[in-house]
């Protein structure tokens, strides 16, 4: 019978705690491997490999993962120090990505019963191997870190000079069973999470598919996918602790707006792989490494549809990482409620604009999409009729001017051809009272509809905003009328008989204007 002497008292119950890890932390296996690509670039590596391959265990571990990388190596007490809970040559250091000694064991058993280490400081200088396993701790048979030992080299560990391979092996808590789906997920949370240090030139594989910079906010030109542009941008400086100046550091914000012309119309499948459906948030970033991702620092306003097109970025200096709550996993935050005071007003702000300019967006394109059927109809039948000239006249190009924008965006015409667009309707005021105008350009034909003409706000409008079929059938007939009177004048060169067809266009616009507001 154990005596109260005999009893341990120690103030960690070593194969308790290791078990209790466990469950602490990561969200998954792409937030693991990600604390151990850390530990490569915190040794100076450029190329980083990470290898998923069947295991020869027996079926109930069928993967073992590997990363493995070019960087400086260990030596004997480093290695040995890195195994260890809290082991760390750089504790609370703020100059890298991490601080508490916890990344490499910790992510480890969060993954994996066993994980193994091969290190080595040159070509031909020797490999050390030290390990960790749940079982023999559990057990009571590992109780401290295995004395590094001098190993051959293992076999999947070849081309670098000096570097470290990390094994987990008796995978049980990966997020899939599947080699094909851990690399598909690896590739898409590795590219956002170390996107600034593959811009800078690192090199990171998984099962040789080379991992590519995600960002979220659309807009760097080296990314898997770009298009979004620079909404606003602020600074603040935040004190480390509230009312003490003595200490402070930058958080910088970004928001992007997403284009929602062009990206709108793609499939759901595309938005869901470009990351925009479903993908809305603020990513939060520390020392250029993403340590979290979701809807923070937005006060009251809570995630809609619209939200999906426009994103945050923010950025803080290490010196924050109280202020930020930052997690030894590095992927999550717990913000101080001085840091949400000084953030959430502005943010919570900038996103309804946003989320309000989105809206617009879509219902702009929701619109270019109604014209289209018009557009098709007019240029299904441009056939039957006389070519209009391909020449722009003189009041064609100052018309053509006033709609560059416009007519720069992308058109939702099925009839686009390869020589230019032969009708187009927009909706936009110009300088003269006219319900329509028009111009010629490139063979094709511009209808330019007034939305300020009391004809349209009263009668062409709700028929365009109308879901009602009538109320499409009426207004696809208005625009064929349109048309082809706009294509009639679009004919005539002489300069007489086109002042006579531009004065009775502009009596007739005056006079429909006075039956209407009468």
């Amino acid at each position: 019978m154990t005596t109260v002497e005999e009893r341990d008292y120690s103030i960690v119950a070593v194969d308790k705690f290791i078990q209790a890890t466990r469950d602490s932390g990561y969200k998954g296996t792409g937030s693991a491997v990600a604390e151990l690509v850390d530990n490569s670039l915190q040794a100076g590596a450029t190329d980083i490999k990470i290898s998923i391959f069947a295991s020869d265990e027996d079926g109930k571990y069928p993967i073992t993962l590997a990363v493995i990388d070019n960087g400086c190596g260990m030596d004997q007490p480093t290695l040995r120090t890195a195994l260890r809970f809290g082991g760390s040559t750089r504790f609370d250091s703020r100059q890298g990505l991490g601080r508490y000694g916890m990344g490499l064991p910790n992510s480890s058993f969060s993954q994996a019963q066993r994980v193994t280490v091969h290190t080595w400081r040159s070509r031909k200088g020797p490999t050390l191997f030290s390990y960790l396993d749940l079982n023999e701790i559990a057990a009571g048979e590992l109780t401290v870190v295995p004395s590094p030992v001098r190993v051959s080299k293992p076999t999947f560990v070849n081309g670098y000079d000096s570097g470290t391979a990390v094994t987990w092996s008796r995978c049980d808590r990966l997020d899939s069973r599947r080699i094909s789906t851990l690399t598909r997920k690896l590739l898409m949370s590795l590219g956002r999470r170390f996107r600034y240090f593959l811009w800078d030139g690192v090199a990171i594989t998984v099962n040789g598919d080379r991992v590519l910079p995600i960002d979220p906010l659309f807009r760097h030109p080296q990314a898997l996918f770009n298009g979004a542009t620079e909404h606003v941008s602020f600074e603040r400086e935040i004190a480390v602790t509230p009312g003490d100046p003595s200490a402070t550091g930058i958080v910088r914000v970004t928001f992007s707006e997403l284009p929602v012309a062009e990206w709108s119309r793609l499939s759901n499948q595309e938005k869901r792989e470009r990351g925009i459906a479903k993908g809305a948030g603020v990513s939060i970033v520390r020392g250029r490494r993403e340590v979290d991702y979701g809807w923070l620092f937005l006060g009251g306003k809570r995630r809609e549809n619209y939200d999906d097109w426009w994103r945050c970025e923010i950025q803080f200096d290490p010196v924050l990482d109280e202020a930020f709550g930052i997690t030894h996993t590095k992927q999550q935050i717990r913000p101080r409620p001085h840091l949400t005071e000084a953030l959430a007003d502005d943010m919570e702000s900038t996103a309804r604009a946003l989320n309000n300019r989105a809206r617009k967006a879509h219902f702009s394109v929701k619109i270019a999409e109604r014209f289209s059927a018009s557009e098709d109809l007019a240029t299904k039948k441009d056939a039957l009729l006389l070519p209009l000239p391909a020449k722009p006249r003189p009041r064609d190009k100052h018309i053509l001017e006033a709609l560059k924008k416009e007519l720069t965006r992308p058109t939702t015409t099925n009839q686009e051809q390869d020589e230019g667009i032969q009708y187009r309707i927009v909706p936009k005021a110009l300088s003269d009272t006219s319900f329509f105008n028009y111009a010629r350009a490139g063979g094709g034909l511009v209808l330019v509809l007034n939305p300020e003409h009391p004809f349209y706000k009263l009668v062409y409008k709700p028929l365009l905003e109308s879901e009602d079929q009538r109320d499409v059938s009426w207004r696809t007939s208005i625009d064929l009328l349109l048309l082809a009177a706009a294509r009639a004048a679009a004919l005539i060169e002489e300069n007489d008989a086109l002042k006579v067809v531009e004065k009775l266009r502009a009596d007739w616009s005056d006079t429909l204007a006075t039956f209407l507001n009468g």
